[in-house]
C-alpha cells in the first residue's frame, strides 16, 4: 500500500479469542480512510500470535509488530506508534471494549479540528464494566484531574486521535498510556473530548485488577505532576493545584 494518512494501533495481550471480530470491524474503517492497522502482540501466552499471522496472511493493510516477553500496555502503544508510517495515530485497545465504529466520528473530529489541537480523547458514556471497576476508575479520575487539572474526564479509555510526532516527543515511562492527556497540555496542545459507547468484554479478563492500577498510578501521578511543574510556561499549559499560574520552573 502507498503510505497511509492514518495507522491503528492496538496492544494486545492474551487476545486470540477477541482478535478476529475486533479486526473484522476495523477492516472497513481502515479502507475508508487509506489506514494500516498495527496490531502489537505484547508477549502473549496463548495463541495470539497464531491468530494474527492468519489475518496478516490474509490482509496486507495488517501489520504485526511482537514482543518476546509482555512489556506493558504502554510499551506495546510506543513499538506500535515508532512502527507506523502514518502522521496520524489513533488507538484502541484489543479486548473488544472499544467498539472500533467510534473511531469513524473522532478521526472525523480530529481532522476538522482548529490548529493547536494535539488529540482527540475518547470519554465512555455508559460503561460495561463491573460497578466496583467503573467506581475505581471513577474515584481515580477525580483525584487525577484534582491533581493534574488537565480536562479530562477519562483518561483511561483507549480510544485515541492524535499526531504521531506529539506523542513521540512526550517524556517516556512505563504507564505513560494513563497520562497523555496532560503531558500533551504540558507541550502546548489542546485536548478535545469525544464521547465513545463501550462494549462488554466477551472473552478473556482483564489484565490488572483495581489494586494493581492504583498502585502503579500513584508514584506516576506525583511524577507526572512534577513534570508539569517544571515545564517550561507555555500559554495554554494548566498547572497543577499546587503551584501558582505565574511559578516559574
Amino acid at each position: 500500500m502507498t503510505d497511509p494518512r492514518l495507522a491503528i494501533v492496538i496492544p494486545a495481550h492474551d487476545e486470540a479469542a477477541n482478535l478476529p471480530g475486533l479486526v473484522a470491524d476495523i477492516r472497513a474503517i481502515a479502507e475508508d480512510f487509506d489506514a494500516e492497522v498495527i496490531v502489537v502482540n505484547d508477549g502473549s501466552g496463548d495463541t495470539t500470535a497464531e491468530v494474527l499471522n492468519g489475518l496478516a496472511a490474509g490482509w496486507d493493510r495488517l501489520r504485526v509488530v511482537t514482543h518476546e516477553a509482555s512489556k506493558g500496555q504502554s510499551a506495546a502503544l510506543r513499538s506500535g506508534i515508532r512502527a507506523a508510517r502514518a502522521p496520524v495515530i489513533a488507538t484502541l485497545d484489543g479486548d473488544g471494549q472499544n467498539p472500533p465504529e467510534n473511531l469513524r466520528g473522532m478521526v472525523a473530529r480530529f481532522i476538522e479540528a482548529p490548529e493547536g489541537v494535539g488529540m482527540v480523547q475518547g470519554e465512555r458514556v455508559k460503561r460495561k464494566d463491573t460497578l466496583s471497576k467503573r467506581l475505581a476508575s471513577r474515584f481515580a479520575n477525580a483525584i487525577r484531574g484534582f491533581l493534574l487539572r488537565d480536562g479530562c474526564k477519562d483518561s483511561g479509555c483507549a480510544l485515541r486521535v492524535f499526531w504521531r510526532q506529539a506523542y513521540l516527543d512526550l517524556p517516556w515511562f512505563k504507564h505513560l498510556h494513563r497520562f497523555m492527556p496532560a503531558l500533551m497540555r504540558r507541550d502546548g496542545w489542546d485536548i478535545i473530548s469525544y464521547p465513545v459507547s463501550h462494549a462488554p468484554r466477551e472473552w478473556g479478563q482483564s489484565h490488572y485488577n483495581n489494586w494493581q492500577r492504583g498502585l502503579a498510578g500513584i508514584p506516576d501521578l506525583i511524577g507526572v505532576s512534577w513534570l508539569i511543574w517544571r515545564a517550561p510556561v507555555t500559554q495554554g499549559i494548566v498547572r497543577p493545584w499546587w503551584t501558582g499560574a505565574d511559578d516559574k520552573p
